[in-house]
């Protein structure tokens, strides 16, 4: 059997004389303040010592102890270790316990983290639903959108044309109201104008007169007053030869056009385009001249007109029949 270390076997001793080492100090009366000094030596020692010598049977009684702690005795040994066990089956408790609640806590953690990520794949699902949802709704609003817009260009549309028809009829309206106007006007002047014939033959009278300015004053207020009559192309006929007489052949031309386009079936329109002719040679329009020319020998062949229109175009050096072009 193993022998304790001798080192041990003291401690155990001076543990056992302690008591009586306090007393061999008290008897001594040992100055502790000496002690902390370092006037006596501190330690088992230094302590020693003075035990010794004021208890001469401390010696025998530490090496009996000596000699019987070298062995212990086997009853000590078997207490020790069955206490050992007895601690090594508590610790194997406890972790068995310990091993246990871990066990019921990683299947509560496991259990709460299968719900958890059944929840997180029921949120998936939900959130995927939604947002395909979106989406769809997003596609519709976008078709609905599209429509709309073609709606309200349809309707701007429509709208513009709306203006544009009412445009048009706002000036027919303001058309009609001047043309009433007008006829209102004419009627009031034709209430205090003179008769239609006695207004022409005066006005002619005139004209064969020689008075120019008084003529062509009457010849306008029989256009102004009666413009609708048969007599009125020939008030503008004259007022044409009025402009004629007095070398304005632009003025002339504008109203034998009067008489061609307004009265073309009239007394004057043969004369009216023999004299536009002349007119229009005089203005330098050769050309155009010719062509009216040539239109009243065309139109009118039997009338004294076409012989003139024959004559001056014989002055011209030109051909009386119409070319290809005319």
């Amino acid at each position: 059997m193993a022998l304790w270390p001798a080192q041990k076997i003291l401690h155990l001793t001076f543990a056992v004389l302690a008591p009586a080492r306090r007393r061999a100090v008290a008897a001594a009366n040992i100055d502790l303040s000496a002690l902390s000094a370092g006037r006596i030596l501190p330690g088992p020692l230094g302590t020693q010592d003075v035990i010794m010598k004021n208890n001469p049977t401390l010696p025998a009684i530490a090496l009996f102890l000596t000699l019987s702690l070298a062995v212990p005795p086997a009853w000590a040994v078997s207490k020790e270790i069955v206490q050992l066990q007895t601690q090594v089956q508590a610790l194997q408790d406890q972790m068995a316990r310990m091993q246990q609640s871990f066990d019921e806590r990683m299947g509560v953690m496991k259990n709460l983290v299968e719900q958890d990520t059944d929840t997180v794949n029921k949120l998936a699902g939900a959130l995927q639903n939604l947002q395909n949802s979106l989406q769809k709704q997003q596609a519709d609003v976008g078709g609905h959108a599209d429509q709309l817009s073609g709606q309200i260009q349809a309707l701007n549309d429509s709208m513009d044309e709306l203006k544009v028809r009412l445009s048009k009829l706002s000036q027919q309206l303001e058309t009609l109201a001047q043309s009433q106007q007008t006829l209102t006007q004419q009627q009031q002047q034709q209430q205090q104008a003179p008769a239609p014939d006695v207004l022409y033959n005066n006005a002619l009278r005139d004209y064969n007169a020689g008075n120019a300015q008084l003529a062509t004053q009457e010849f306008n207020d029989y256009i102004k007053f009666y413009p609708n009559t048969d007599l009125a192309g020939n008030a503008f006929y004259y007022l044409a030869e009025l402009a004629y007489r007095q070398g304005d052949f632009q003025q002339a031309v504008k109203f034998y056009d009067q008489v061609l386009q307004n009265f073309p079936s009239g007394a004057k329109a043969a004369a009216a385009q023999l004299k536009k002719g002349s007119s229009l040679v005089q203005l330098g329009q050769k050309d155009d001249g010719i062509k009216e020319l040539r239109r009243v020998i065309q139109r009118y062949p039997r009338s004294v007109e076409a012989t003139q229109a024959r004559d001056q175009l014989k002055k011209l050096g030109v051909s009386s029949r119409p070319t290809g072009g005319e």
